[in-house]
């Protein structure tokens, strides 16, 4: 897109998973836009809470996307649970947009599901929500482009063993510590923290790692929870592990969203994978469109074991193998248990033994003063930003710092506090 382009001047990008561009994204042109407010990652309560208290901003961000989209209808996917949430929008949505109640299950966020459930149409393996009509967003992302300021702040829930569970504004590049200090500190002495949540996020590499603009959220477990413990296991380990003990049940398979969906997934035949030193032909083609929810290894498998990781390893192999899915898209159809084997959260919590942490994160409104942050020029899918700063100079809250090179994929990253630059090396320090 072009620098003058608001959007991506201002460094917006899709404030979950991998970073997406949004205005790359919103070039699309599609029928349908739907907003993904279903948040299903256990103990995570930040979409629910901009939903209240930037209301007016996600609204901008709507009617924005709709108009670069063309789209006729704007639809809220939101979980039927929230009643408190949906009613504060009843009644101030804008013309062409309506609330799509969404049951509480995991993974209910992930797009493909939430394609089915508001349209009724699946998207095909491999593809996006755009070839069947629709293009999807998160909350937070809207809510940047309505404010249509450069991203400097990062809203996310702080969850589990803290003394105070809450929803925060932070500076972009502010420590997972400082994050944790704001919740009241942790709860217990030795705890392990997850960034992104307990399902799809990953150990955080020290106290010290910054918050990023696709950092959903941090959950702090004790070292001696079981998730903890599935967190820190090696990839080794769990190959070691799965190629004495798996009993090819298929209950991975049979729980998959996306084989529920009717898509070509099956992941116990990855883990049949791990007993030969090479996979036999057509041993990896049932991986290569798993969404790496993680629900096959820390719900499905009653033997703990983590089909997941060879989902993930699979796609390698079967991508080099140039598999490809070749069937009839109008030929999907859900499986016949579709709506019955999805998994309700609250079943999810209770066998991951998240049910003792406080299920809430309140937003704290006044934003988080922070007198050092670290900004990496790389949080975003593409390429890096070029830094434009050098150390010693002052730059201002809001700067450019950093700058996508013309017709590359990426992000601006812009200064999030006021201050001195203090380092330049693949990220930005600055301290006020």
């Amino acid at each position: 897109m072009s620098e003058e382009d608001p959007i991506a001047a201002n460094g917006v990008v899709g404030a979950g998973g991998a970073g997406f561009p949004a205005a790359v994204k919103l070039s699309g042109h599609a029928g349908t836009f739907i907003v993904n407010a279903a948040e299903c990652e256990p103990l995570m309560h930040k979409d629910a809470e901009l939903i209240v208290h930037r209301r007016d901003e996600l609204m901008e961000g709507l009617k924005t996307a709709m108009d670069r989209t063309g789209a006729k209808e704007g639809v809220i996917g939101i979980k039927e649970k929230h009643r408190e949430v949906i009613d504060s929008l009843r009644g101030c949505l804008p013309p062409r947009v309506r609330l799509h109640p969404l049951s509480d299950t995991y993974p209910a966020g992930d797009e493909f599901l939430l394609v089915r459930d508001v349209t009724g149409r699946i998207v095909p393996p491999g593809g996006l929500p755009l070839h069947v009509g629709a293009i999807v967003s998160n909350v937070e992302t809207l809510v940047n482009v309505g404010t249509g300021k450069p991203v400097t702040a990062k809203f996310l829930t702080v969850a589990g063993a803290v003394m105070n569970p809450v929803t925060l504004s932070v500076p972009v590049g502010t420590s997972v510590a400082d994050c944790i200090k704001a919740a009241g500190g942790a709860a217990v002495a030795d705890y392990l923290v997850l960034v992104g949540g307990v399902m799809m996020g990953r150990p955080v590499t020290g106290p010290e790692e910054p918050v990023v603009k696709t950092t959903g959220g941090l959950v702090v477990l004790p070292v001696d929870h079981p998730l903890a413990r599935r967190h820190a296991r090696t990839a080794a380990q769990a190959k070691r592990i799965g190629r004495s003990a798996c009993d090819q049940c298929s209950f991975c398979t049979e729980l998959c969203p996306r084989y529920l969906l009717g898509h070509p997934i099956a992941p116990h035949v990855a883990m049949r994978a791990l007993g030969f030193a090479v996979p036999e032909a057509g041993m990896v083609d049932g991986v290569l469109y798993c969404s790496e929810c993680n629900l096959c290894s820390l719900f499905s498998c009653p033997e703990g074991l983590d089909p997941r990781q060879e989902c993930v390893a699979g796609k390698i192999a079967a991508r080099e193998k140039g598999l490809k899915w070749a069937g009839d898209p109008a030929a999907l159809r859900p499986h016949g248990l579709f709506e019955h084997r999805r998994v309700p959260v609250k079943r999810l919590m209770t066998r991951l033994g998240l049910a003792r942490f406080a299920d809430k994160g309140p937003l704290i409104r006044e934003p988080l003063k922070i007198s050092r942050v670290v900004i990496p020029l790389k949080q975003h899918a593409g390429v890096p930003a070029e830094a434009l700063v050098r150390v010693g100079q002052q730059v201002a809250s809001g700067e450019t710092i950093g700058r996508i090179p013309a017709g590359k994929i990426g992000g601006h990253v812009h200064a999030s506090i006021s201050g001195r630059v203090t380092a330049v090396n693949g990220a930005v320090t600055i301290e006020a």
